[in-house]
């Protein structure tokens, strides 16, 4: 069960107006202010940079959070609380953020920073799990006992909401599952080991495989449109490649689809989840194909008594789930 220290603010319903939830993310922040019923009232997006820093960061954050009250025709003092989703390993009871490679922040004091500017509650939480959360709460996860959320992207990151509360560790989240073993003496992982999911199954192993195969001439169409930087290869890109009849890119993400199966099949056998959902880019992009391999994967790896069980959906919230799961997180907060 998380727990939120609170500063100096009381965390009961203090009668304010909204919940602003934020979804800090390695190249766009969200903000969206919700009325008491969640209904979107106000919303404001900004380009992260992370080059630029904690101050600078923080400082557009702020921003970004005063833009989205100017959209909801509301003031600091309206806010009730606020929930924020962050990448990277994050002390969760103090609100820190440890390391954000992407965003260049390094022990940085969120939770203490916005308390202290917004004079309200703060709720600082993984980016995958508040994601998964607004699954569980307002999306394709609704009234499960157990959610499992998979979200593959340039990582792999997995979530959990077991009888209504987000799965955690004494300190930091838990559920990497794009670091589960998939490929003893594979390649070399960001983690530092090797044979991680996300060695195989990211989108950014794809575009690697992809952009070797369009580097061989196996791949004509995506060569045409993306070349083989991999910066180009993005998850709609693949998408149009496979649609456009390059049969070496559908074989790459079929056979990554499946990986990811076989780690959502054994992440069941542990959890016997109601319901998993896929999220992310890749999932919006080739739904489809992506709820074939891991179904079927998943057929075959799980326990047979799992399988019967089980929903394997698509997320239903795209790009809101981080922001509505961080404000209905926070909003649980104050309430208690």
């Amino acid at each position: 069960r998380q727990h939120v220290q609170a500063g100096d603010f009381t965390m009961g319903d203090n009668g304010r107006k909204y919940w602003v939830g934020f979804d800090l993310g390695g190249t766009k922040m969200l903000c969206l202010i919700f009325d008491r019923k969640f209904n979107v009232v106000g919303k404001a997006r900004k380009k992260t940079k992370g080059a630029e820093g904690a101050d600078a960061g923080l400082a557009r954050m702020i921003e970004t959070i005063d833009e989205a009250l100017k959209d909801a025709h509301a003031e600091r003092d309206d806010i009730g609380a606020i929930g924020v989703g962050s990448p990277g390993p994050l002390d969760l009871n103090k609100g820190i953020v440890l390391e954000a490679p992407n965003l260049g922040w390094r022990d940085v004091p969120l939770q203490d920073v916005l308390e202290k500017k917004f004079k309200c509650p703060v709720a600082v939480a993984n980016d995958v799990d508040v994601g998964t959360y607004g699954e569980y709460r307002f999306g394709a996860g609704q009234k499960a006992r157990c959610v499992v959320g998979v979200f593959p992207g340039t990582g792999i990151g997995g979530g959990c909401v077991y009888d209504g509360k987000l799965l955690r560790g004494r300190v930091g989240s838990c559920m990497e599952i794009g670091h589960m073993l998939v490929q003893p003496n594979g390649r070399l992982c960001g983690c530092g080991r090797r044979g991680c999911l996300e060695t195989v199954a990211s989108r950014l192993a794809i575009a690697a495989d992809c952009a070797m195969a369009a580097f061989r001439g196996e791949a004509p169409n995506l060569l045409k449109a993306c070349g083989t930087d991999l910066a180009n290869i993005r998850s709609g890109a693949i998408a149009d490649a496979i649609k456009a009849g390059d049969k070496a890119v559908e074989k790459i993400v079929r056979g990554a689809a499946k990986h990811l199966g076989n780690a959502v099949g054994n992440t069941i056998n542990l959890l016997a989840p109601d319901v998993v959902v896929l999220g992310g880019g890749l999932m919006e992009a080739l739904k489809d194909l992506y709820l074939e391999e891991v179904r079927d994967a998943v057929s075959k790896r799980a326990m047979s008594s799992f399988v019967k069980t089980v929903d394997i959906v698509s997320a239903k919230l795209d790009d809101n789930a981080g922001a509505m799961g961080a404000a209905a997180l926070a909003a649980e907060r104050a309430a208690e």
